[in-house]
């Protein structure tokens, strides 16, 4: 599920490059605008029998910005991207919650963004998924 989403943004979020979509963390060397997804939560889908092959996660993502309009621009793409997207092994996602701080400049200690205020918006997706093999 983790590559699919990841290519699902990439096809969606015109201008972005791979090297700023990422799982966890964003490398030092990225000095544009990016993301980072997280996985929160996973629940394997149960019958009596057992797994059914079904995956429900939420996932949170992260879009950073040297701007707070970037950040929130940023956002409303991702959501236009993945809100209500089915296809694949995608059975459906849907948006559960939107977090646009209004002036939370992030600062980091050393690398690229010492001294440089990064604005953030957070979505939180509901993935529900199933693996094409299942």
């Amino acid at each position: 599920m983790e590559a699919d989403l990841r290519a699902l943004l990439l096809a969606g979020l015109s201008g972005m490059t791979a090297d700023r979509i990422n799982w966890g963390e964003s490398p030092q060397e990225i000095t544009n605008d990016y993301i980072v997804l997280h996985l929160v939560s996973f629940q394997e889908g149960r019958t009596q029998q057992g797994p059914d092959g079904l995956e429900v996660s939420r996932v949170q993502i992260d879009c950073y910005a040297r701007t707070f309009g970037g950040a929130r621009g940023m956002a409303r793409s991702v959501q236009r991207a993945l809100n209500f997207y089915r296809g694949g092994g995608f059975l459906g996602i849907f948006l559960d919650a939107l977090r646009l701080p209004r002036e939370d400049p992030t600062h980091r200690e050393g690398g690229r963004d010492a001294g440089q205020p990064l604005y953030h918006a957070s979505l939180d997706f509901i993935v529900n998924w199933r693996s094409q093999n299942a």
